[in-house]
């Protein structure tokens, strides 16, 4: 079976991530296209190449200073040939493959604790609540310096998560430093299974609600409509929703295309993708088999009818991809929602899980997906209509986060080929900053500040929101910003990005 994954990769600053929560950059789905590609299967091998890569071999086996397991340098060959195509192409040995595939279940083993990077450290975004972390008192701020008495300086976020995950009922020690402590404080965890829920939401003052996606699961839709459900229960008459996206790094495409109906009237076209592969070049629709499956009951069948023209701000920044920059494309294109925030990540690529051994696969960039207007936003991302910085004081942290098109190896813009490529340097006027400068005044600003808890008393940009629906000032960027976008909402003119003339005429036709 196939699989299509939607999510992110990257951060310069501050790196997200889930410890039993999982790595929040691996996202999946399964699709009817072809199992095996049949471009390939008739293609004449390289004969050439392939025995100078088995003279390569014998050379290691033969002559390398010391012994290497046949397994693992064939490991490494194929993660290599693989992970040269682009930052989104990988190969899955087993372990990565398990963690990928509980990633979409949301269920993990760990701590669970959201954590990011600062300073070289481990840094407590959110402890889940009754997790091992939350139970053991670990709270938002905490410094985790190390891990089982090994210093956490010089490793990355990712080895980090590593070395706190581990099989359930096993134990690990973690060394905390905390603001007001004289003394590190030793925590004793024991890791077990955790369960994440990705839709959360609530009635931020009478007649506003806020909903929030972390990520496309494979349960997101039924905790949509349940969430949905509950809050016009409590708020029958909710004047202004709010769809928060922020540092959704994707997930599973049926997610994206549920929670896009949800919003949008019935049928309408949510995304397009085009390909090599015949298969590969599809359009979905806002319809039941898209999002639940021909025989699946359908989640969004009871919503309240409301939900269809309830005015909308969607909350999106740098951390938005994929699946979540599918939504805002697709409720920007037909303006049914106002997006608010900074520029998404820009990743509009499609990767295919092709299934190796029972357990091991190769994710693979097979496709580009396109929004309801044709839009490509490979490397480009989503422009909000309304530029809203993520506190008052300024972008701190959106404004030197990497983007797709910061990846080395990334896949181009298919409207950029006629025209130079687009960087962030022509895409952005106040990009003309010194780079090193301003991270380090982002760091430096980063260490005081306590982490954004999205919903709460200070979130800036919920703020705006609210005031917005309100008819109330928006607090705008600093920044003063030219990019490339569709049309806004607020009557600014843009120059959107098009998709090539066949898959528009299919969009719009079909």
């Amino acid at each position: 079976m196939k699989q299509l994954n939607f999510g992110k990769s990257g951060a310069r600053i501050r790196n997200f991530g889930l410890v039993g929560v999982g790595l929040v950059a691996g996202v999946a789905l399964s699709l009817q296209f072809p199992a095996v590609a049949q471009k390939a299967a008739g293609a004449p091998l390289p004969l050439d190449e392939l025995r100078q890569l088995a003279d390569v071999y014998g050379l290691i086996k033969s002559d390398y200073v010391e012994p290497v397991d046949d397994k693992k340098l064939l490991s490494e060959a194929i993660t290599g040939m693989v992970s040269s195509l682009d930052p989104h192409s990988v190969y899955l040995d087993k372990r990565a493959y398990r963690e990928m595939r509980e990633s979409m279940q949301g269920r993990f083993v760990g701590l669970g604790i959201e954590v990011s990077m600062e300073d070289g450290y481990v840094k407590i975004v959110s402890p889940i609540e009754d997790s091992p972390a939350y139970r053991a008192g670990i709270k938002p701020g905490d410094l985790i310096t190390r891990i089982d008495g090994a210093p956490i300086k010089g490793l990355t976020l990712d080895d980090a998560i590593k070395k706190m995950r581990g099989a359930p009922g096993s134990k690990v020690a973690l060394t905390i430093a905390r603001k007001g402590e004289d003394k590190p404080l030793a925590v004793a965890l024991v890791r077990e299974e955790i369960r994440v829920h990705s839709v959360k939401g609530k009635i931020v003052e009478p007649g506003y609600a806020w909903l929030r996606i972390s990520q496309f699961q494979e349960l997101t839709l039924d905790e949509l409509a349940r969430k949905v459900t509950a809050l016009y229960a409590q708020e029958p008459h909710i004047k202004g929703l709010v769809l928060d996206l922020r540092n959704d790094p994707g997930g599973l495409l049926p997610g994206a295309i549920g929670v896009s109906a949800a919003f949008l009237p019935k049928e309408k076209i949510i995304v397009s993708t085009i390909g090599q592969l015949p298969g590969s070049n599809e359009t979905f629709y806002g319809r039941r088999e898209f999002y639940a499956g021909r025989s699946g009951a359908d989640p969004l069948a009871k919503l309240p009818a409301a939900v269809k023209t309830v005015p909308m701000v969607v909350l999106v920044n740098t951390g938005s991809a994929s699946a979540s920059e599918i939504v805002a494309g697709a409720l920007q294109d037909y303006k049914r929602a106002i997006i608010m925030g900074s520029q998404t990540f820009g990743k509009g690529s499609v990767q295919t899980l092709r299934q190796l051994t029972p357990d091991t696969a190769v994710k693979l960039t097979t496709a580009r997906y396109y929004t309801p207007q044709g839009r490509s936003i490979q490397a480009r991302g989503i422009m909000p209509d309304l530029l809203v910085d993520d506190s008052a004081d300024g972008d701190s942290l959106n404004g030197v986060r990497v983007r797709e098109a910061d990846l080395v190896k990334h896949l181009g813009n298919e409207a950029d080929k006629a025209d130079k490529p687009v960087t962030m340097g022509a895409l952005q006027a106040s990009a003309k900053r010194d780079e090193l400068e301003e991270e380090r005044r982002v760091a430096a600003s980063l260490k005081n500040r306590k982490p954004v808890e999205y919903g709460g008393s200070d979130d800036f940009q919920l703020a705006q929101a609210i005031n917005h629906f309100k008819g109330l000032p928006v607090k705008l960027s600093k920044a003063d910003v030219a990019l490339e976008a569709p049309e806004a909402q607020d009557g600014r003119k843009r120059t959107a990005p098009q998709a090539p003339p066949e898959l528009k005429a299919k969009a719009l036709t079909k």
